[in-house]
């Protein structure tokens, strides 16, 4: 089929289109990244579909515990690294505005009033007529509008690359939401383990300091010897010791607790409050649905968009620029007269500016945008694989603690049912006081270890929910 012929005068019009074809940004799409069909773990874990428009619900809520949804509202209302981040995402949304405006024409209005005398012997304008000073006034009044054609995309980049900057500071505000109340969730389930730990510790001390005296009064009745007495003083003295560090590694948490909910760690303070320890069932959707819900790759992923509308305003510069203008107004040299047909003045015009030679800038400068686009690719997909694996630790985690749990509760109704037969077997001259002394270190070790598994599950739960993006609904 033949070509119809471009008439002459559309020429010029057809070669811009072309040429703005040229500078424009390449076409956008999501960088393509290989996902497994399924997580490793063979644990039941529910299946959920993803919910990506609600970001995410009050997830710490799913815990059941009152006190800490205290501190999460209060956290979210006062801590200053969320308020950065939310100044952050207002300052890139007011961008969008500033890239915006320049897709409409600007009007401006200028006024001024002056008093000016002129020099007698400035430079001639002509030999035949001599220069004279003057002094006369100067009043003006105008308007002036101006408008760049964007015929070849660098305003439509610019405008493209801030709504993706303004969508990833959106998703970096939901990430940092979603860092700190998992971050704050952590370290209370941190220091609830360790209040349960410290109870347990605090009835162990109990229990040895009537043992202790029991050994003390047999002692003094000679069916006991000093070296019972001191074995047992020793066991007291260690537990005492390991319960003092308990309490300091208790008040860091409460001081870190203090600080991301906004208030000074010498004002905080949380009551002691030993409690069951048992995490939540978790949905779990598929690999893919968590790239759905995870604000960090969604941000990294809006980064990927913004740099391939910066490789459009890049190539933009190897174009001409075309500004067009119209400028109006009056101006008299006196102010009754300034409104007048013969005061006015007008002009329209239009400028065109093209490069002709940088020495490589603009080669370079386009050359930078698409090394950041490949940059932020390589970070997308990097985030995608951190994603992954951070899920995958959790689940397997969670799979693996809870099996440890089912073993340690055993071992501490085995622990508990030896250091009764110790005492039974001590009171019946039967057995020496270091077996009973051995009963009880183990008994409170295996305490203290199914606490610590308690206080950990919470603390995987936790992250795994802040791996799959904040919970499900």
């Amino acid at each position: 089929m033949r070509a119809l012929p471009v008439p002459a005068a559309l020429r010029p019009l057809f070669a811009a289109l072309l040429l703005a074809g040229c500078a424009s940004a390449p076409v956008y799409e999501k960088p393509g990244i290989d996902l497994p069909a399924a997580w490793q773990s063979d644990e039941p874990f529910q299946a959920a579909a993803p919910d990506d428009g609600a970001l995410k619900g009050n997830w710490w809520e799913i815990f059941g515990d009152a006190q800490l949804n205290l501190l999460v509202q209060q956290s979210l209302a006062r801590n200053q690294s969320l308020a950065a981040a939310a100044a952050r995402l207002a300052q890139a949304r007011s961008q969008v505005t500033v890239s915006s405006a320049g897709l409409f024409p600007q009007a401006s209005l200028q006024a001024g009033a002056a008093r000016q005398k002129t020099s007698a012997n400035r430079p001639q304008n002509a030999y035949d007529v001599a220069n004279q000073s003057t002094v006369q006034n100067n009043y003006q009044l105008g308007f002036a509008v101006s408008y760049e054609a964007d015929l070849f995309g660098r305003v439509g980049s610019n405008v493209s690359s801030a709504q993706a900057s303004a969508q990833q500071a959106a998703a970096d505000f939901e990430n940092a939401r979603l860092v700190l109340v998992a971050e704050l969730a952590a370290d209370y389930f941190n220091l609830r383990e360790l209040d349960s730990e410290i109870a347990v510790l605090s009835e162990s001390l109990l229990l040895q300091r009537k043992a202790y005296d029991f050994i003390q009064a047999r002692h003094q009745l000679g069916a006991a010897t000093g070296l019972d007495l001191a074995q047992q003083q020793s066991l007291l003295d260690a537990s005492r010791t390991q319960l003092e560090l308990l309490n300091q590694q208790r008040a860091q948490y409460e001081h870190a607790l203090a600080t991301l909910t906004g208030v000074a760690a010498p004002s905080f303070k949380l009551t002691p409050a030993s409690m069951a320890l048992t995490p939540p069932p978790l949905p779990v959707g598929l690999p893919a649905q968590v790239l759905q819900r995870r604000p960090d790759v969604a941000a990294a992923e809006r980064a990927v968009a913004a740099a391939n509308a910066n490789i459009g305003v890049a190539r933009a510069a190897y174009f001409p620029s075309i500004n067009l203008q119209a400028n109006g107004g009056w101006d008299s040299n006196q102010m009754s007269r300034l409104i007048e047909a013969p005061s006015l003045l007008w002009s329209l015009g239009a400028a065109l500016t093209q490069t002709l030679f940088d020495a490589g800038r603009t080669d370079a400068t386009v050359a930078i945008a698409k090394a950041g686009y490949s940059g932020a690719v390589a970070n997308y997909r990097q985030s995608v694989l951190t994603a992954m694996q951070e899920v995958e630790d959790g689940m397997t985690g969670l799979a693996t603690l809870r099996r440890a749990q089912l073993s340690a509760d055993a071992s501490v109704a085995g622990s508990r049912r030896v250091l009764e037969l110790a005492n039974d077997r001590y009171a019946g001259g039967v057995e020496t006081y270091f077996d009973v002394i051995a009963a009880q270190q183990t008994l409170l070790a295996n305490q203290r270890i199914a606490v610590q598994l308690r206080g950990k599950q919470m603390v995987n739960a936790v992250y795994l929910i802040k791996a799959l993006g904040g919970g499900w609904r």
